[in-house]
């Protein structure tokens, strides 16, 4: 059986551009391009008193700003126009800090007068990564990538994208209320208990409302897709799958009729069921791993073997630290053993061990 068959879809398709759809009572979806091979991403408003709290941003550019105007004219809750007074945002808050989530909260926060929302982590993180700083320089990633087999051509092609997440995160609030694993956000009269997860972000917030019976996953749910893992500059020895998959056990023990509100692809019911698919994807990712290493490979080598597909940059960029996450679980796990060759390339052998199983 097709796996997307076991998780229910309430929803066939996505609300135009510029316009939103309510999904249970008092949370509006919108969806807005991406000018990715991942070509939109979900937002979401929540009814909050006189106003709306926005979760999530789009990207930062002039599209997204103009299907954003639309919306607010559109006045989200169907009232007429004549008799409806202008959109008010309360909050702007934001799940992690990749910048088709936070590309325009700055905008946001500026246009309506109100604080950004969101963990402490992904904050400072959007700062480092937009000025260059505490590590996060092209120079640190390059090296990085070279380190793990990536020769000169796909290093000039990297090296050519610049700061491409300043490009589309054009500024950032320099103020925030933070938010932490645990809380409790009132929004509406509702609480919403922030759920942190990792492995993607260093503190992706979700949020869940047990009134309602929703979950919004951001991107440590996602029906179709995973979402990719990735090892970090700042932390080239981390070990970011096992985060996500101890982070996955944190949302199966939801409700099992939980509605999830994903940032890519359609709402969908089938939590549990879909954190199984994913700890079974990673586990056979594993699995094809640890054969393909019966020769020694580098992470780059390991491309061929978890994305049998041509990969543009930006999905090269990805698949990079894509395959040095699986690496690094298998290495830890004591499945592999690594080495660093005469050419300073670091590359994985079979070990003694086997991959049975995925984090516990």
């Amino acid at each position: 059986m097709d796996p997307q068959q076991i998780l229910q879809f309430p929803h066939s398709s996505a609300p135009a551009a510029g316009t939103s759809l309510e999904i249970v009572p008092g949370v509006r979806w919108l969806r807005m391009p991406l000018p990715f091979a991942l070509d939109h991403i979900n937002l979401w408003l929540l009814e909050d008193g006189p106003g709306w709290t926005i979760v999530d941003c789009g990207i930062g550019t002039d599209v997204t700003r103009d299907l954003w105007d639309q919306t607010f004219a559109a006045h989200p809750g169907g009232e007429a126009p004549a008799r409806t007074p202008a959109f008010q945002a309360t909050r702007v808050l934001v799940t992690h800090y990749h910048p088709d989530h936070a590309g325009l909260a700055h905008w946001l926060c500026q246009r309506f007068g109100v604080r950004l929302w969101m963990s402490q982590a992904e904050y400072l993180t959007a700062h480092s990564i937009r000025e260059g700083v505490a590590g996060y320089t092209p120079d640190n990633l390059l090296g990085m990538y070279r380190r793990n087999g990536l020769a000169d051509e796909g290093l000039k092609k990297m090296s050519a994208r610049g700061n491409r997440y300043r490009q589309a995160v054009p500024d950032f609030p320099h103020s925030y209320h933070r938010i932490m694993d645990g809380d409790e956000v009132r929004i509406g009269g509702r609480g919403w208990r922030v759920v942190m997860g990792h492995g993607h972000a260093p503190e992706h917030a979700a949020l869940y409302c047990p009134e309602l019976g929703v979950l919004i996953s951001g991107d440590m749910v996602l029906p179709k897709i995973s979402t990719n893992i990735s090892v970090s500059s700042i932390d080239p020895d981390g070990n970011p799958l096992k985060q996500f998959l101890e982070s996955l056990k944190r949302y199966a023990g939801l409700p099992g009729d939980t509605l999830v509100l994903p940032s890519h692809g359609l709402p969908f019911r089938g939590l549990r069921e879909r954190v199984e698919q994913l700890e079974e994807h990673h586990l056979q990712q594993l699995r094809q791993l640890h054969e393909a290493c019966e020769q020694p490979l580098s992470a780059f080598d390991a491309i061929a073997t978890l994305f049998q597909r041509d990969l543009d940059t930006q999905q090269l960029f990805f698949a990079m630290g894509e395959a040095m996450a699986h690496l690094h679980y298998l290495y830890y796990d004591g499945s592999l053993e690594r080495r660093t060759g005469a050419d300073g390339v670091i590359r994985y052998l079979q070990g003694t061990a086997y991959p049975i199983g995925v984090a516990t």
